[in-house]
């Protein structure tokens, strides 16, 4: 097993850091920021791990972001890259909320900053649509999987439970798998 050095947790941290830095709205506004960083620049996971990473951590109690960043950290370091990760995401938050508070307080009734904030709302509301999309893209493979997905969602909007629908969408996977077994040692039998 290699040993983690202080130069790569402080690599995690700094990417975690940035991350958490730079993004208003909150938890999934964070995922597309993530992913361009854990897939795209850094090659840290594949597009299908980060898939997987982002379906585990909205399954486990807890904020998806820092979910995310504790499995992206600890696949790139074990724990004290979990560590590392999950620091670099809320330190800034927490930083942030500490330095302003008083002001967004004094201001809370200001018309610009009520402004502000419906545009920085909507802003977040396309990132986190262009990552549904993308997970959308990379996830539905065929009809199977579509109606799943279709199933899913109506079943969220009307349940708002979303572990239970997670567990079922797992289980309907597994009998899909050893039913296609099933099926492909049947033909190979027959043949």
């Amino acid at each position: 097993m290699k040993k983690t050095g202080l130069k790569e947790l402080f690599e995690i941290f700094i990417t975690f850091f940035k991350i958490g830095a730079f993004t208003l709205g909150g938890g999934y506004a964070m995922l597309p920021l993530i992913e361009k960083e854990v897939v795209e620049n850094k090659k840290w996971a594949t597009q299908e791990e980060i898939i997987d990473i982002f379906a585990i951590a909205q399954s486990v109690p807890g904020v998806v972001a820092v979910n995310t960043s504790i499995f992206v950290g600890y696949k790139r370091a074990k724990l004290k890259g979990g560590i590392a990760a999950v620091l670099g995401a809320v330190l800034p938050s927490f930083l942030i909320i500490l330095a302003i508070y008083q002001l967004l307080f004094s201001l809370s009734n200001n018309i610009y900053v009520i402004k502000a904030f419906a545009g920085v709302r909507a802003g977040v509301t396309a990132l986190i649509l262009v990552t549904a999309i993308k997970l959308i893209k990379n996830t539905i493979k065929d009809v199977f999987s579509a109606v799943i997905a279709v199933i899913a969602f109506f079943l969220i909007l009307l349940f708002d439970n979303d572990i239970l629908i997670i567990l079922a969408g797992v289980i309907l996977g597994i009998i899909k798998h050893l039913v296609s077994n099933v099926k492909v040692i049947r033909k190979v039998n027959r043949s």
